[in-house]
């Protein structure tokens, strides 16, 4: 029998969570959703249970994102509601966690996205080792960033959340750091030392500032008065434009950055923009609840299925979205994603 998809278990005073596909990258199904969540909620109940401490198999990916291949499935057999109910049950999580009263310790190393960001990110402690890769890259799949991304990526300093939105750019352990991302880096050696002490008893802080290490050298500081400059546009045409005039002056970060967004779908780009700008003023409630409204209408319309089939699937890294430009995009159409819904989240 295969194993199971993810360990959760009491070992000594933590609750230990482990994600266990690693030929997936860890991806999330829901099954594995729903086993985390009753964990969360027995643990926080548990004397003995002093904290939470969340890591991966393999040595590849914390956790790559959500399954998104059998969504995609689901949605193209025309068994949609099933596949809504993936996040129907992934974002009250993503609330439990980002509310849960016992330190919930999140060790990263490897690549950490979507999915991945939700049961890490919102945590108390996240913990970044050496191959520690952030993104948010769902606007190359014709998706958006979820999970929570919608509150936390417009409280990045300046318009770095934007950029990662926009271009799915990859951050590393230093720029985790620098930014909030990560709350303490530490060398993948010493991770299994860090789990062993906190089912010890040992205190969380005190645990993670022994082993604390120095990062690695970030690579975004060099880039932040460009992305300063240039992702302060109220619509992704403006954005589009400043780095073209920035691209004129020679700047080789502009280029590459306009060169990636030309790749994205571009109502995808158009919907990360409007989160950005409406979840620096939504709780962390609110905001789930306006991603569920979005993938509500994702799920029902052409880019996410074109896009999958263009990454995932067939790899031909050709999607013919719809619409094909960033101009054909209409501010009614974008709004449409984020109107309020029959049946809006429940969450705890």
């Amino acid at each position: 029998m295969s194993e199971p998809e993810i360990f959760c278990e009491r070992r000594g005073a933590a609750g230990i969570v482990r994600l266990n596909r690693p030929k997936a990258l860890n991806a999330l199904t829901l099954g594995m959703v729903r086993i985390m969540h009753e964990a969360l909620d027995a643990w926080e109940h548990d004397e003995a249970v002093k904290c939470v401490v969340v890591t991966a198999a393999g040595d590849r990916a914390f956790c790559a994102g959500g399954d998104i291949r059998n969504l995609y499935d689901l949605g193209l057999a025309g068994r949609v509601d099933e596949a809504l109910q993936f996040w129907w049950e992934e974002y009250p999580l993503n609330v439990r966690i980002k509310r849960y009263p016992k330190p919930y310790v999140a060790l990263i190393d490897g690549i950490v996205m979507g999915g991945g960001v939700g049961v890490s990110l919102h945590g108390s402690h996240r913990v970044a080792g050496e191959r520690y890769a952030f993104a948010m890259p769902e606007v190359g799949i014709g998706f958006f960033p979820d999970v929570g991304a919608t509150y936390a990526l417009p409280r990045l300093p300046g318009n770095v959340g934007t950029y990662l939105a926009l271009t799915g750019a990859r951050v590393g352990q230093g720029d985790a750091l620098a930014l909030g991302l990560a709350t303490h880096a530490a060398s993948s050696a010493a991770l299994a030392d860090i789990e062993q002490a906190l089912t010890a008893g040992k205190p969380v802080d005190q645990v993670l500032g022994t082993h604390a290490s120095a990062p690695k050298a970030g690579q975004l500081d060099e880039h932040r008065a460009a992305i300063e400059a240039c992702f302060s546009g109220a619509r992704v045409s403006d954005i589009i434009t400043a780095l073209e005039g920035a691209m004129i002056r020679g700047l080789a970060f502009a280029s590459d950055a306009a060169a990636t967004m030309a790749t994205k779908s571009p109502t995808s780009l158009a919907i990360a923009l409007e989160q950005m700008r409406r979840g620096r003023e939504l709780s962390f409630e609110d905001a789930m609840r306006v991603e569920f409204r979005i993938v509500s209408r994702i799920v029902l319309g052409h880019d996410f299925y074109e896009g999958v089939r263009a990454l995932i699937v067939d790899k031909d890294q050709a999607p013919a979205w719809e619409p094909a430009a960033i101009g054909d995009v209409t501010e009614a159409a974008v709004a449409a994603y984020f109107a309020p819904l029959d049946k809006e989240l429940e969450l705890p």
